[in-house]
């Protein structure tokens, strides 16, 4: 038995070693116990954890009653002796075989914990470069349409200014076209009175000419 545990809790140590170390043996360790853990696995370490358990209360209700016979007898026989010795011994290495055994069970979860964390931290910086990268020709994209609206804006003024100076030659050429048509309207008014003093110039004519052949009648009467 004792034997047994020995080996059991050099085992165990060798295993925590493993573990703590990040060796390629830490692999083939996680691997095992994580077969371990599967299955009927669990179940069978709890029965050899319930196990012990109950031979550790034992060998603890064995030392409890050699210590009884110390206080009866006032001394121990040399078998007692030896026998509260190995209780001792035995129950000292199922303690420390289980408290190793938990120490290797939390080991795994931490250490499975940590590898999950540590592909969630690689996911999050890919994802995190990615939109940097998505960030960056968004960027990039923003500032070749800011140049084109800068052209645009530059090509709008040019159409403004154009615009401006075209409205200015079209009042300029209204006013002129207001100027030429009271000119005109000037210069028909004018040609109008010529024509009216023409006609009435005519009509004198046309009477002294009447007057004159008149004259000219009674005189060759």
């Amino acid at each position: 038995m004792i034997q047994l545990l020995f080996t059991l809790l050099a085992a165990e140590a060798a295993l925590v070693l493993v573990l703590l170390f990040r060796t390629p043996a830490r692999r083939l360790a996680l691997l095992a116990v994580d077969c371990s853990k599967r299955g009927r696995g669990p179940l069978m370490a709890r029965t050899v954890a319930a196990t012990m358990f109950v031979v550790l209360g034992s060998s603890g209700y064995s030392i409890a009653k050699i210590r009884r016979r110390e206080g009866e007898f006032a001394q121990l026989t040399p078998t007692d002796q030896v026998l509260a010795s190995r209780h001792l011994l035995e129950a000292s290495l199922m303690g420390y075989s289980l408290f190793l055994g938990l120490i290797i069970d939390r080991l795994h979860h931490y250490i499975r914990q940590l590898r999950a964390m540590k592909k969630n931290m690689e996911a999050v910086t890919k994802q995190s470069r990615v939109l940097e990268e998505t960030k960056l020709g968004d960027s990039e994209e923003i500032q070749g349409y800011q140049k084109k609206i800068d052209s645009l804006n530059e090509q709008v003024q040019v159409l403004k200014h154009q615009s401006e100076s075209q409205t200015q030659e079209l009042k300029t050429a209204e006013m002129n076209n207001l100027a030429l048509q009271k000119q005109s309207e000037g210069l028909l008014t004018e040609y109008e009175r010529l024509i009216a003093e023409n006609e009435e110039l005519r009509n004198k004519l046309q009477t002294m000419d009447l007057r004159f052949s008149r004259s000219d009648s009674k005189k060759n009467t």
